[in-house]
């Protein structure tokens, strides 16, 4: 077996995704044949049910053999993705898999899919990267893969054991060829366990779906006092589509269409070439097209989706792109309000993942609405294996790249971007909908008003900055800068210790972290630390302050926040900076790059040169 030692660079936090050459046939090969033997090996595994509305098999025209594995697979709009998609499919057949094509989808409806089954799928995309990237991301009983999965399966293209497994595949196909001779049945195996949906088979079942949530919340506010009838009807508002010429470009029209009475579409037939630029809707001006759009036609909305239908970004009735912080909040609003009665009975209250690159007035806003917010580390697989745990209480999740997820009972739990942004409409359109004082319906609220009414921040875009390179003898910088910090803390005596936002909590209980030891002597923090003063720690670190290293470093202070942190996707750091006002901005900044300075220079004056969106 050859060592694809090219490949593995490709085997990321989150997913497989790299430059289309080093996709080559014979990598693809061996990845579906990895592939047939991991679903296989949860093949006794029963997937958790979601939810009771998605959980019915549709009819298709073939029967399903029993006790046979059923992968959903379906592919991006990137050229070469369909290509991959076919050839993993035709391996997994020959594993005595069955294998069911949806075709171009968005990876969240693969998902969807996948949850009507064994929770087995694959998805064929690089999401929002540029036209040269490729990728694969899958879901094995309904469970996104950890990073140590997804380095596992790396390690099963190198490891030379195939032989003997594939025996054991040819002798299950020659058991199924002797069965379907017996009932009289010459039709190869083969054609028994590949099944291909049509477009519109694919949608409908997905928009049923989606309609039979709306008819649910519709009912559960008959006995409230903000039901009206029009609940009943499209909704009224006019709304702009940018699908950035992705996979949602294929089925947001209908699905839109069925919901809404106006609906208006951008670049919404899929071009794997991406034209107007990469598909990433957080890119710096890459909703310029929208924002006019919007504001041309008088809307009430726009929305725009990434390569692979699972980030959403939003645009007021101004044209002002929504802060995805103010976005979450929303979001999270609509989940804890219409959350059903069943969620209500828990003693414990529900709590709202976000990831720690959002902004410090967040947690605050949560928890006015009786939430418990819980930070976590940047990533939609981290968050939706922390949904996924026995105990687990979020309600919903949502990240500031624009993954949001709902975890109400009302649909999979999974960053369905069509899906949020259909919950925010369905909320929107009601939203003035409340009775006044003398008893008489309100006048409906903008979008615009609504973003209005909540705290003013300044911030800065998420940059990505280069990965400073370290001296063999040294600590890699976050490393560095996360024993500063936390050697700052332990310096700052405790009457006056600021809190710490590890274990994954805004809680305002003071946590006494370990003292990171330097295994270097000669390591760069360690004479940081010695020449580091009380008065300058507590310069650094002021009263108030609050520490999480669970993912970089990331400090709230009373009038704003920051973070620096390695990037799980490229040999970057991603910083992002807010403060209550841009006079505050600027100083939190300067705290952080006097906290870099003495590691490297150049990433101090970087940070000092961001300038707010």
């Amino acid at each position: 077996m050859p060592s694809f030692a090219a490949q593995q660079s490709l085997f990321r936090a989150y997913d497989i995704r790299g430059y289309y050459q080093h996709f080559t046939d014979e990598f693809i090969q061996a990845l579906g044949h990895a592939f047939g033997r991991l679903y296989h090996s949860h093949s006794d595994e029963k997937a958790p049910v979601f939810n009771t509305v998605i959980n019915t098999h549709t009819n298709i025209s073939k029967e399903n053999p029993q006790n046979v594995v059923t992968v959903v697979v379906g592919y991006d709009v990137r050229c070469g993705s369909e290509a991959i998609a076919r050839t993993l499919s035709a391996i997994l057949v020959g594993h005595n898999i069955r294998v069911i094509q949806l075709g171009l989808v968005t990876t969240p409806m693969v998902a969807f899919w996948a949850a009507r089954y064994h929770g087995h799928g694959i998805t064929v995309t690089a999401s929002h990267s540029a036209k040269d990237t490729l990728g694969i991301k899958w879901l094995v009983s309904n469970t996104s893969p950890s990073s140590a999965a997804i380095q596992a399966l790396y390690q099963q293209l190198t490891v030379n054991h195939d032989y003997h497994f594939y025996q054991k595949i040819q002798a299950k196909n020659r058991v199924f060829d002797s069965e379907m001779v017996e009932n009289n049945n010459d039709t190869k195996p083969s054609s028994y366990l590949l099944d291909e949906l049509s477009t519109e088979q694919v949608e409908s079942v997905y928009i049923d779906a989606i309609e039979r949530v709306f008819n649910q919340l519709s009912e559960d506010h008959c006995s409230t006092t903000i039901y009206h009838p029009k609940n009943a009807r499209k909704l009224d508002l006019i709304v702009v589509i940018d699908c950035l010429n992705g996979a949602a470009g294929s089925v947001a029209q209908h699905l839109f269409d069925h919901f809404c009475q106006h609906v208006i579409m951008l670049n919404d037939t899929p071009d794997g070439c991406f034209p107007l630029g990469n598909p990433d809707p957080t890119e710096p001006n890459r909703l310029k097209q929208l924002q006019r759009a919007v504001i041309a036609h008088h809307a009430d909305i726009g929305l725009a989706f990434d390569g692979d239908g699972d980030r959403l970004m939003v645009v007021d009735n101004n044209g002002r792109v929504v802060m995805p912080d103010h976005l979450l909040y929303l979001l999270a609003r609509i989940a804890i309000t219409e959350r059903p009665e069943s969620l209500n009975d828990s003693l414990v209250a529900s709590e709202v993942l976000f990831d720690i690159k959002c902004a410090h007035h967040l947690p605050r806003l949560l928890s006015h609405l009786g939430a418990t917010p819980v930070i976590s580390k940047t990533g939609s697989s981290f968050m939706r294996q922390q949904i996924r745990l026995p105990d687990s209480q979020i309600v919903f999740a949502g990240e500031l790249s624009g993954h949001f997820i709902f975890n109400d009972h009302r649909f999979i739990p999974y960053d369905d971007a069509m899906y949020a942004a259909l919950r925010l409409l369905h909320w929107f359109a009601l939203s003035g909908d409340d009775i006044d004082n003398t008893g008489n319906f309100s006048s409906k609220k903008s979008l615009s008003d609504i973003i209005q009414s909540l705290p003013a921040m300044v911030s800065t875009a998420d940059h990505y900055l280069p990965m400073p390179p370290s001296a063999t003898t040294d600590c890699a910088i976050m490393e560095q800068l996360t024993k500063f910090c936390r050697y700052l803390q332990q310096l700052i005596p405790v009457p006056a210790r600021h809190h710490s936002l590890d274990n994954a909590s805004h809680s305002s209980t003071f946590i006494q972290l370990p003292t990171m030891q330097c295994p270097s002597s000669v390591c760069t923090c360690a004479s940081v630390k010695s020449s580091t003063t009380l008065a300058q720690a507590k310069h650094l670190l002021p009263i108030g302050t609050s520490l999480s290293c669970i993912d970089g470093v990331r400090l709230d202070f009373p009038h704003g926040f920051g973070v620096l942190r390695q990037s799980n996707t490229s040999n970057s750091l991603t910083a992002r900076f807010a403060g209550d006002s841009i006079d505050d901005l600027k100083d939190i900044q300067a705290i952080f790059a006097t906290l870099c300075r003495p590691f490297n220079t150049v990433l101090a004056e970087q940070i000092l040169a961001m300038v707010a969106e």
